[in-house]
């Protein structure tokens, strides 16, 4: 009876505890770092893609013969560029198992984040260098290259550190993904509005990620200094100092009985140690021995084959969904022109194909935090991901310049801007209902597998897109 009373009281003292040494996310200051973090990830990609004038007109290579416009040389910037920017992500996403196990978490984000800096650092010098442009073309897609890769190691990175906080925190920071589109897009709009010389506009839209390259690095550092990410980025070591200091308030009550549970080992009962079940999903700072846990611990995994054949039909969608997207975006519909020249002319490139993408990107995306239909089991859904193949033809068919074969049947800038809404709606919806439905197709103990595996054939979609706008763009 004693005893029954004793392991009671220590129970009551450990819950009671753990509950008062839980930390909030005070301010929000947590959610804000990783909405940064997210948005930081994607920079990059979406500096170097909104910024395609910029590079034309450095590539531009025209020249008039006998009163009429002559092609020296055609680079195709917007398809190497698309290629090498999404060629490093299937890279190191295969590189993963390797290089995440050898190189700490700290070298691989605060280490990526500061080479990004550098290189974006040269592309905003290089605006008041004058270079021939063969060797302008190179040095861009070299710089393309290399600050991607660091791109693709800093998002895998992150990725794996969000994880580790409750399911809010990730949402925050794809948010934060999604909305980088939208401040590249905006940061051109403002950079061609100002009445700043084009030199002098492009100088000031670099600078714009390297400021915003040297927030998200600070908001890295920022984290081992709020005790909410302590405890759940640096779990172990927050809870064993807790769990000590535990140990040593409550041996005056019971003379150090829980010493067997600080060092990892059940020398007592499993159920000395509780854990509140209604902790909404966060860990308390103090050892879990639930009985019923070692079995499910227990279990082995499923082979990756094993988990590809329940999930193949997720994998194929994503992978076709980012194959139409980027087969066409930005290749073929940066390369659309207005039919009302003028003014609006420098604003609609801009306005009509980078913002009305990435705003309505992040809108289809949110919406399925309403809307999921159709559900994972129907078969309507890889029929609907299909179907958005007709969106190839169709912005072909816009007015875009130069063209050689196909006629323009799509010359006003409205029907241009609403494809390219249904079309960038559309591909949010579709790619985040595809990885969001994946996990759920096995078994918890498998998800981090699925996970793993959408990923790969997310890459895989970005990079046949990417090779796939060469020739398409070559067909108008």
């Amino acid at each position: 009876m004693h005893s029954c009373i004793s392991n009671f009281k220590r129970t009551s003292y450990i819950r009671m505890k753990g509950l008062k040494e839980t930390p909030q996310d005070r301010g929000c200051l947590v959610g804000i770092s990783f909405f940064i973090l997210g948005l930081g990830t994607l920079l990059p990609w979406n500096f170097f893609m909104t910024a395609s004038l910029y590079f034309q007109g450095r590539l531009n290579t025209t020249e008039w013969s006998n009163r009429t416009v002559v092609v020296r040389k055609e680079y195709y910037f917007n398809n190497w560029m698309t290629l090498l920017s999404q060629l490093p992500l299937l890279l190191f996403t295969l590189l993963n198992s390797f290089l995440y196990q050898r190189i700490s978490g700290v070298i691989r984000i605060a280490g990526s984040l500061g080479f990004i800096l550098v290189l974006f650092i040269l592309t905003a010098v290089l605006v008041k260098v004058p270079m021939e442009e063969d060797r302008f073309f190179s040095v861009t897609m070299a710089t393309i290259w290399f600050i991607n890769s660091f791109g693709a190691v800093l998002q895998g990175s992150l990725f794996g550190l969000v994880g580790l906080l409750p399911q809010k925190y990730s949402a925050i920071f794809m948010s934060g993904q999604g909305l980088a589109g939208t401040f590249a897009a905006i940061a051109m709009l403002i950079a061609i509005g100002s009445d700043a010389d084009s030199e002098t506009a492009a100088l000031g839209y670099f600078i714009t990620p390297c400021v915003g390259t040297l927030v998200t690095l600070f908001s890295y550092l920022l984290l081992p200094r709020l005790e909410f990410a302590q405890y759940h980025l640096n779990g172990s070591k927050y809870e064993a100092g807790t769990t000590d200091e535990l140990l040593k308030e409550s041996s005056t009550v019971e003379n150090g009985k829980l010493n067997g549970h600080a060092n990892g080992s059940a020398g007592g009962s499993p159920a000395e140690v509780e854990v509140d079940p209604d902790n909404d999903g966060t860990k308390h700072a103090f050892l879990s021995l639930e009985p019923e846990e070692k079995p499910e611990k227990g279990q082995a995994k499923a082979s990756v084959i094993e988990v590809f054949k329940k999930i193949w039909v997720m994998a194929f969608c994503v992978t076709f969904v980012f194959t139409v997207t980027l087969s066409v975006f930005p290749a073929v519909t940066a390369d659309v022109r207005t039919s009302f020249p003028g003014k609006w002319e420098r604003f609609f490139i801009s306005v009509c194909c980078f913002l009305t993408f990435n705003l309505n990107d992040w809108f289809g995306r949110t919406i399925t935090t309403v809307i999921r239909w159709p559900c994972k089991e129907s078969r309507l859904f890889p029929a609907l991901v299909v179907s958005r193949v007709v969106f190839i033809p169709l912005l072909m068919l816009c007015n875009v310049q130069n063209r050689s074969y196909l006629p323009v049947l799509f010359s006003h800038d409205a029907a241009f801007a609403f494809i390219m809404a249904v079309f960038s709606v559309s591909s949010g919806y579709f790619v985040c209902l595809s990885m969001s439905y994946a996990p759920q197709l096995v078994e918890p103990k498998d998800a981090e597998t699925a996970g793993a595996l959408m990923t790969f054939f997310l890459a895989l979609g970005l990079s046949i897109g990417a090779s796939l706008s060469f020739p398409l763009r070559a067909l108008v």
